[in-house]
């Protein structure tokens, strides 16, 4: 519980100093989180007695204050297109979970409205999952007047800024080899068809790939559906629905290829049995669910993205210009996509 002062004053660095018996400068350089950084050493049990105390009091530090001492405002911003999306929300996982010891708040943006709110808002480094068209200036343009950006892109080169690549085409072409060894008949759930889309490299694969095989692209196997996982479902119930329905379903993401597995078990069917379904992203959540999620995906992207995030924010780690950072793909055979002998396949 709080200690209040009867003058129901806030408590105050030289309160906290007080009962913790230190100096203010002990205190100010423990919460600020600086230890290891070259500074004066504060033994542990000191360190202790200024957090008991601080918590004692309900001491909160000034974060405005500090950030015009120290330059940090202690915040990263990650700016996530879709937050339903497990995607994102692994995103977020595994920068929380890397940010907590190091004191630093992740901020989370929504509908990726970065270039309004960047122009007003100031973070230690921003996240940036997509850039679309009109905005493919702007990474350029914010590092260029000192924002730290780590970016999200499979064509942007690195200006001042970090690009984290996955190109998706191999990957992808690894799912539909998976599932042409035992269907024929594959159907593609996507965002679009649309050359030059930012979908268009994971429905290429599917297009490339059933030509390869001789096996024509049928029309009503494909469906396009708005991005949201209501839209997912929506458009998996009706490829699945059909009478002469797909026997497998390549879906261009892990949140739709979650979204198609309700549908399809919504409709009475076994996924794994009666249908195979297999998304992108390789997410958390895919893994954890029941089935569990074949998918392709890169290996520790998430953990190596916030590790990279926070090396940026507090100018640690290698002291290197601003890069690409790619990663390889690989295909991870799960519950509702197994593999196939010629016993077990469905077409």
């Amino acid at each position: 519980m709080a200690i209040t002062t009867g003058t129901g004053q806030r408590p105050t660095i030289r309160m906290v100093a007080e009962l913790a018996g230190v100096s203010t400068a002990t205190v100010s350089y423990v919460l600020s989180g600086r230890s290891g950084d070259g500074g004066p050493r504060v033994s542990d049990p000191t360190a202790d007695k200024v957090r008991s105390a601080a918590e004692k009091l309900g001491y909160r530090p000034n974060q405005a204050a500090r950030a015009i001492r120290t330059g940090r405002t202690n915040t990263v911003i990650l700016s996530l297109t879709m937050l339903s999306d497990p995607w994102s929300l692994s995103v977020i996982e595994a920068v929380q979970r890397a940010a907590a010891p190091l004191g630093i708040t992740p901020m989370i943006l929504g509908d990726a409205e970065w270039v309004k709110v960047l122009g007003t808002h100031n973070a230690d480094a921003v996240f940036v999952d997509a850039v679309g068209e009109r905005d493919r200036d702007e990474p350029r343009r914010l590092a260029a007047h000192g924002t730290t950006l780590v970016v999200f892109d499979e064509l942007l080169e690195p200006a001042g800024f970090d690009v984290i690549r996955s190109i998706a085409g191999p990957g992808c072409g690894l799912v539909m080899a998976h599932l042409l060894d035992g269907h024929r008949n594959i159907g593609c759930l996507t965002t679009s068809t649309a050359s030059g889309s930012r979908g268009a490299p994971r429905y290429l694969a599917y297009v490339e790939a059933l030509g390869a095989a001789g096996i024509p692209v049928q029309e009503d196997y494909v469906g396009v559906f708005d991005g949201t996982s209501a839209g997912a479902y929506a458009t998996a119930t009706r490829l699945l629905g059909q009478r002469d329905r797909p026997t497998a379903l390549y879906v261009t993401s892990d949140y739709a290829a979650i979204s198609a597995i309700n549908a399809a078990q919504r409709l009475g069917l076994t996924v794994g049995q009666d249908v195979d379904i297999i998304g992108v992203g390789n997410t958390v959540e895919g893994e954890r669910m029941s089935p569990s999620l074949s998918t392709v995906g890169p290996v520790d992207l998430f953990d190596r993205l916030a590790r990279l995030l926070l090396q940026r924010a507090t100018g640690t780690g290698p002291d290197a210009e601003p890069g690409v950072l790619d990663f390889p793909w690989q295909l991870f055979v799960r519950e509702s996509a197994p593999h196939r002998g010629a016993a077990t396949r469905l077409y």
